[in-house]
Parts: structure tokens; C-alpha cells; sequence
């Protein structure tokens, strides 16, 4: 069945550092949108972050935002949006600050955290975005509209013990992935990259089978499961790798155009970024 709706993941599929796209993934995505396919992105970013990623690629389409918790294009129409609730997330905050873990909000489109750190700095360095420094009273006055929290760690091993521990107290409510050995993302319960990626498929008119999705991360397996068809990038974790249809090569390798060409165009040989290592 051919491809209608292709959704990507972000940081580690379409971008390796920050928001600069490569011009073979912006000339891959404006060929399928050619074709008549919808290509739309499908993060954990904050909608603010993915923003100038969807401009460059040219594309006004829904975009997935906060791991699946908001749908909105870049013209502002918003689709679908799932905010932790607010005592929820003052419970949260509050278990952080108890362990003394860092935590950032999100609340109205504006990243808080309590202070300027090694975290906070590697975060903003990765998404190429400046938050606030506003204190534990800061964070805890902006306890609505937060689509979802995030912790940010030292480390793999670190972020195993704080997902479990946040999973052990709150997981009857919330939802916890990783999108990266230094981030837990949490957001509210049954909300995922994959139940965004089944209601923008339903808003759109298509069926899940008529679908591609392509990813790295733990956070972009559900999406992977879920869609009619499915990419690991050439970089992805291995327990993604094991679960996809298709590999593609890696980020840097425009693993992402290569897919496009190869997976929803058919192109073959032909392909502007062939499906073979440099």
C-alpha cells in the first residue's frame, strides 16, 4: 500500500546537532510532498524548537510536538494538545526537588528550570533554545499547560534509576520514556509519539496502514510499532533496530532522504542519496 502520511523523529533521524537540516533531506522531503505525500515531524521537542525545522523543509503540515501531547501547525492551528494536570505535575516537581534532580516545564511555550547548570546548558546547546533560570518558586508557579516535564541527567545509568523511580510513584498517571541516555520524558498517561501519529492519521484522512514512520530513540518506539511501516535509522538504539521493517543509514549519512527515496518513492538506483554507505 503506498505511503500517504511519513512522519519523522527529530535529533539523531532528521537533524545530528541542533536545527540545521541538511539540503539532501530538505530536497528529499519537497520531492515526496511532490509525490503527494505528507511528510510532518514527530518529536519530543517543544513546538517552539521544532518550528524553525519545519520551516526549512518548506512544509505546513501538523506537526507532533512534546512526544505526542500537541499537534499544531506552523500557522498556529492547533489539532490536538494533552497537558499534565496541574496538581500532577506540582507533585512531580515537587518529588524532584525533594531528591534535588533537575526538572524543566514548559508552560505557554517557555522553557523554566530552577538554575543555570550542566543540564540546563547541555539541553539548550542541543536544541539550540534559551530557557529561563526562574527557581523552585518559578517552576512551581507555572504548573498549567505543561504538555509534559522534563528531567535531564548525567547520564544512561542515572537516567534508569530516576525513570524507575518516577515510574515506581507516578506511573499509574503519567507516561516515561527516554528520548536520549540523558533525558526522561514524561507526559500524561497514554499519550506517545504513537497515539499522536494514529489521530493525526485519522484527522487526515488516512488509514494506519497507509503510513511510514521512521526513528532512533526509545521514545520513537511506539510510533515505530504502530505505523503501517517502519525505518530505523542506520544510528538508532538496537532495540529499535529490531523492531522496524526497513533500515535506512545513519543521520549523518542522510539516512533520512535515503529512506524517502528508497521506501516511499520507490526510486531504487536511481535514488539522488543511494542506499549504500560512503
Amino acid at each position: 500500500m503506498a505511503v500517504k502520511l511519513f512522519v519523522s523523529d527529530l535529533d539523531g533521524t532528521m537533524l545530528p546537532d541542533g536545527n540545521e537540516v541538511s539540503a539532501e533531506n530538505i530536497a528529499a522531503v519537497q520531492r515526496a510532498a511532490e509525490a503527494g505525500v505528507v511528510v510532518t515531524i514527530a518529536t519530543g521537542r517543544m513546538f517552539e524548537a521544532a518550528l524553525p525545522v519545519a520551516e526549512a523543509l518548506g512544509v505546513d503540515v501538523p506537526i507532533i510536538a512534546y512526544n505526542g501531547a500537541l499537534i499544531k501547525s506552523p500557522s498556529g492551528r492547533v489539532y490536538e494538545e494533552h497537558a499534565v494536570e496541574p496538581a500532577l505535575a506540582h507533585d512531580i516537581m515537587a518529588f524532584c526537588q525533594e531528591r534535588d534532580w533537575y526538572i524543566q516545564t514548559y508552560s505557554g511555550g517557555v522553557l523554566r528550570y530552577v538554575e543555570t547548570c550542566d543540564e540546563s546548558r547541555f539541553y539548550e546547546n542541543s536544541q539550540k533554545l534559551t530557557g529561563e533560570a526562574v527557581g523552585w518558586d518559578g517552576l512551581f508557579a507555572h504548573t498549567e499547560g505543561n504538555c509534559k516535564l522534563l528531567l535531564v541527567t548525567k547520564g544512561r545509568e542515572i537516567t534508569l534509576e530516576r525513570s524507575e523511580a518516577i515510574l515506581t510513584a507516578f506511573g499509574a498517571q503519567v507516561d516515561v520514556t527516554r528520548s536520549a541516555d540523558h533525558l526522561i520524558e514524561i507526559v500524561e498517561k497514554g499519550i506517545s509519539k504513537a497515539s499522536a501519529l494514529q489521530s493525526l492519521a485519522a484527522k487526515l484522512g488516512f488509514s494506519i496502514e497507509e503510513t511510514m514512520a521512521i526513528g532512533d530513540a526509545y521514545n520513537d518506539l511506539p510510533m515505530l510499532k504502530t505505523a503501517g511501516k517502519s525505518v530505523a535509522m542506520g544510528n538508532a538504539f538496537p532495540e529499535v533496530k529490531a523492531v522496524t521493517d526497513y533500515k535506512t543509514l545513519s543521520c549523518e549519512e542522510n539516512g533520512l532522504a535515503a529512506a524517502i527515496y528508497h521506501y516511499v518513492l520507490g526510486m531504487g538506483a536511481d535514488a539522488p542519496v543511494p542506499m549504500t554507505r560512503n
